[in-house]
Parts: C-alpha cells; sequence; structure tokens
C-alpha cells in the first residue's frame, strides 16, 4: 500500500515525493551551473546549421553542402529530427533555450531512475545517494567537450536509454516502446542501445523460465525493429550507424579512447572512486542483496566498455544506480523515520526550487558557443576566403559551418564518417600531430589544391614550415585561430 505523509494543511502527499523533488530541483541546480559545458561540444554549430537547412529545405538532404571534400559521399545525418528541435528552439530562445532542453531532459533521467531504484524497493535515503552520485558523474563535465548531457543528440540517447530501462523492469507498458523508438531512431544513431537493453531482459526472462514476460519482451522487440525504419534513411539507417561504430575513426577521437585517456586530475577522482565503491559493494553484498540480474549484467557490461571506450562509462554510471542503491541499503541505518527524511528532502527540494531560477539569471547573460572561431573570424574568412579551399582544423569544423552556412567551404568537421570519404579522413589525421611531418603536409595541401589553412594558432611547428618555409602569410590571428594563406592568395 502506498504511504503517505501528511502536510501541514492535512492534505496527503506521496511518501517519496521528497526524493523526486530533492533529486531533481537540486541536480538541475548543479546542470544548470554547468551551461557553458552544456554548449561547449563541437559538434553543435553544424547540427544547428542542418537543423536550419532541413527547415528551409523541407527535406533532409542526402548530400553534404558545406565542404569542397565530399566526393560522391552519401550524408548520413542520423540526427535529423534533433537538428531541428535545436533548431528551432535557438531560433525562438537563444542558447538559454538550449541550455533549458538539456535540463529538461536531464530532470527526466532522474525522475526515471528513482523510480525504478523505488520500484525495487530501495529506501529513499539509499535511492537519493546513489542517484545523485551517479548523475552528478554521468554528464562527465570534467572531460568536456566529451560530455553526455550536453546539447547533442546525445542526450536524446540518454534518455531514452533509461525509459527503456525503466519499462522493462516493470514490464506494464512494453507495447509503449516501438512507439518511442520512432522518436528515437530520428533523434540520434545511439538507438541500437535499445535493442540492447531488450535483450538483456529478454535473456533474463528466458533464463527465469518466464514466458510471458519473454513474449511481451520479442514483441516489443520487433515493433521498435520494425518502427526504425520509419525515417528518411529507410533501411540505409543501419548502414549510417554502422559508418560510425567500428570504423577506424575511433581511434582518432577522444570519447571513443579507453577511459585512461580521458582521466582528468582531480576532475576525474570522483568517478574513479565510484567504480572502485561500486565493485567493492558488489564483492561485498552481491549475494546477500536481491538485485536482479538484468541491472548486474547492464553494470558490468558498461563498465567493461566505458573502460575500453569513455564514451560508454556514462551508461555504467546510469545502469549501476539501481544496484548500488539496494547495496547502501545494508549499510544505512534500519531505524530512519521515512516520515522525517521526506521533510528534510522536500525542504531541502524547495530551496533547489528558489535557486534554480537565480543560478539561470546569474549564468543567462554569458551563455553562447565556445570561442574556437568567433565571429570577427568568421567575417574575415567570408570576406577574404570566401569559395576558397580551406583545410580547417577539426574541432572548429562545426562552428565554420553554423558560422559562414558553406561560403567558406571546409575540408572535415566532427560529423566524420557519416559525410566524408575514408580517404580524406585517413589523410586528415596523418596532419594532426604536435610534430609536424612536411613531406605529408606538402603532399595533403597539393592533393586537395589548398587556398588556406585555418588552425590552432598556438602551433608553433606548423606557423614556422608554413611561414618561414613555404612562403605562406598569417594572414590572420583570431583568440585561438590562425589563418595561413598561399602567397598567390595574398596578392
Amino acid at each position: 500500500m502506498l504511504q503517505n505523509l501528511a502536510g501541514p494543511s492535512g492534505a496527503t502527499l506521496p511518501l517519496t515525493l521528497g526524493t523526486y523533488a530533492f533529486l531533481i530541483s537540486l541536480l538541475s541546480v548543479f546542470y544548470i551551473s554547468n551551461a557553458s559545458l552544456i554548449l561547449s561540444h563541437y559538434d553543435l554549430g553544424w547540427h544547428l546549421a542542418a537543423g536550419d537547412l532541413i527547415r528551409s529545405e523541407a527535406h533532409v538532404p542526402f548530400q553534404d553542402p558545406w565542404s569542397f571534400t565530399l566526393g560522391t559521399k552519401q550524408w548520413f545525418n542520423l540526427s535529423w529530427l534533433w537538428d531541428v528541435i535545436a533548431s528551432l528552439i535557438f531560433q525562438y530562445a537563444g542558447y538559454g533555450g538550449l541550455v533549458g532542453l538539456v535540463v529538461v531532459c536531464g530532470a527526466l533521467i532522474v525522475g526515471y531512475l528513482t523510480s525504478a531504484c523505488l520500484a525495487v524497493g530501495a529506501s529513499s535515503l539509499a535511492v537519493c545517494i546513489a542517484i545523485f552520485m551517479t548523475c552528478l558523474l554521468y554528464p562527465a563535465y570534467e572531460a568536456a567537450p566529451n560530455t553526455y548531457l550536453a546539447a547533442s543528440p546525445n542526450v536524446a540517447t540518454m534518455l531514452f536509454s533509461v525509459i527503456f530501462y525503466r519499462e522493462c523492469l516493470q514490464s506494464k507498458k512494453l507495447l509503449l516502446l516501438p512507439l518511442l523508438m520512432i522518436l528515437w531512431v530520428n533523434l540520434h544513431g545511439g538507438f541500437v542501445l535499445g535493442f540492447m537493453i531488450l535483450a538483456v531482459f529478454g535473456g533474463g526472462a528466458l533464463l527465469r523460465r518466464d514466458w510471458n514476460r519473454l513474449r511481451a519482451i520479442a514483441v516489443a522487440g520487433i515493433g521498435c525493429f520494425a518502427a526504425t525504419f520509419v525515417n528518411p534513411l529507410g533501411w540505409h539507417i543501419y548502414q549510417g550507424v554502422t559508418e560510425t561504430l567500428g570504423h577506424f575513426i575511433q581511434g582518432n577521437i577522444g570519447e571513443w579512447l579507453p577511459y585512461s585517456h580521458n582521466i582528468e586530475i582531480p576532475g576525474s577522482i570522483p568517478g574513479m572512486a565510484y567504480i572502485l565503491a561500486f565493485v567493492a559493494l558488489e564483492l561485498r553484498y552481491g549475494i546477500s542483496t536481491k538485485i536482479r540480474l538484468e541491472p548486474r549484467i547492464l553494470s558490468w557490461v558498461f563498465l567493461a566498455l566505458g573502460l575500453h571506450q569513455f564514451r560508454y562509462m556514462s551508461f555504467f554510471f546510469i545502469f549501476s544506480t539501481l544496484p548500488v542503491a539496494l547495496h547502501l541499503d545494508w549499510i544505512l541505518p534500519k531505524q530512519l523515520q521515512q516520515r522525517l527524511v521526506q521533510r528534510v528532502l522536500m525542504t531541502a527540494a524547495i530551496v533547489g526550487v528558489c535557486v534554480l531560477p537565480l543560478t539561470f539569471l546569474q549564468i543567462g547573460p554569458a551563455l553562447a558557443l565556445p570561442e574556437m572561431l568567433s565571429e570577427q573570424d568568421a567575417e574575415y574568412l567570408q570576406t577574404h576566403l570566401s569559395h576558397a579551399r580551406v583545410l580547417n582544423h577539426w574541432n572548429v569544423g562545426g562552428y565554420l559551418i553554423l558560422l559562414t552556412h558553406g561560403s567558406v567551404p571546409l575540408f572535415v568537421d566532427g560529423r566524420a564518417a557519416t559525410a566524408y570519404p575514408d580517404e580524406l579522413l585517413r589523410d586528415y589525421f596523418r596532419l594532426v600531430h604536435s610534430e609536424v611531418d612536411e613531406g605529408t603536409w606538402d603532399e595533403v595541401l597539393e592533393k586537395y589544391h589548398i587556398d588556406a589553412v585555418l588552425w590552432l594558432k598556438g602551433h608553433e611547428q606548423l606557423r614556422q614550415f608554413l611561414v618561414e618555409k613555404r612562403g605562406w602569410k598569417e594572414e590572420h590571428t583570431g583568440l585561438y585561430e590562425s589563418v595561413y594563406t598561399r602567397p598567390a592568395m595574398g596578392r
């Protein structure tokens, strides 16, 4: 029976309301206070530009209109719907609207995780501790721009994976999952994670010989598979996914590299401490704690995947929340009065709700994209290098698209293998080393008939190579970037 908490007027409130209010309000304050990191994703620029393009042309383009290196490559925009939504929000609500969208997604993730933990019998205090820790950690703000609660389509995968996880735990609304999959498949290529979650829960039902549950999961899985074809790319959506997963490009992108490569000291210490605590709790209380097999499998699988590739560590934090909450119940005092706990949590939640708008007002005026490429830089490029062939650094490609909309054709950007030929990507990554290989640079500059180079201005060896050895001119220097032009371009 659902217990209730009496309020001052005699009305009753659900005994768990304080838990939800505490977690959602205070974690939302934390997310808003990190608004600058929410906007720091290098790909945000091209996502906004893609949304503008789709809205203006009323269809999803299958070829990239912004670069001069695409060749015959088809562009697989796996996030077209997110791009359109972000474009609309940005048009009417600016950067604050984008931050608000991400914070709402974060709040929904908190709500679904709280529901999942409470549904399996974890105490409110244990749930608060477990979820507060994991929801501080999984965004990975210390590893910016490799963040996972940010203004990028990946936020859709974070949210829908939690929804699928929660619904598979209770098995009451499994037939709603195909409808959610129609959204997910058009928002982000991470939709394939939904099938992994269904497979794990289906395997658990099979081991328990719970045939009714297995049948329901199988029907939901078939429905989800059919739903994935409701997208502009049709069956080619899977071709687009494979252009990313397992591609050689992953070895050159930070989020696909091992966890050890992305460790930041002291920022990563809390995450590493949580990982060790999870392992210790599992070893100490794993047998005595009654935890369903599926959450435990997902936790350990994604811990292993996260150590191998950093981007999966966020899913470990999320899926481990339920086991950690149940383990904590063995440690926390048993005699705590739930009504008292809820009053304390509700009081803290009220403070959080009051602080929330004040935090937004404080950070609101400073909201902007990172100054990797300023409007002044873009204006210079448009004025002097319109329609020139610019070899740009990967990190500024998305911003170049947003600020110039193709008037300055670019060499490469974060869309990687979903928009660029493999040969082009291999050529680019031959260049990105601290030590300049002069032969490689000469080869690439001539092969692609490069007129100008837009590169990090701190790369002194490149400046010496281009300016002092090849006679190029450093025409423009911004806050983070320098523009080098061929001698003929300067005349």
